[in-house]
């Protein structure tokens, strides 16, 4: 069995399509979309002010508050099975803002779990 899981976190973009090594896809569309704000439609979800708007809404703290227990159940299962990587990828519409808050918030969460982690924002400009 392995100690440590390879894992992949990745913001993506729906409009471009999913990334194929992904191994699970979430969807978070749902989430108050920071480009309908003029002041932050150049942004991405690595400025606070983005990541705050998507994270603190209450839609966001919610899925961040069923998402961290739900992805250390994950990692557990995942060595359990004997696998060594698993791949998160995580969509919003382009790929710049929510999910990018959303995979920085989830990555600072993982750091405290048994994994090699990589984070990717294949989308972000």
């Amino acid at each position: 069995m392995n100690d440590r899981l390879q894992f992949t976190l990745s913001s993506f973009g729906f409009k471009v399509g999913p990334p194929a090594e992904a191994t699970h896809l979430w969807d978070v569309r749902f989430l108050p979309n920071p480009y309908w704000i003029e002041e932050m439609r150049d942004l991405t979800g690595l400025d606070p002010r983005v990541a705050a708007y998507v994270l603190d809404h209450p839609a966001g703290r919610e899925f961040l508050r069923l998402a961290r227990p739900f992805l250390a159940y994950l990692v557990e299962q995942n060595l359990a099975a004997g696998r060594s990587e698993m791949w998160l990828g995580i969509g919003c519409t382009g790929g710049q803002h929510r999910s990018v808050a959303v995979v920085e918030s989830l990555g600072r969460e993982l750091l405290s779990l048994p994994v090699d982690l990589v984070v990717r924002h294949r989308d972000c400009p």
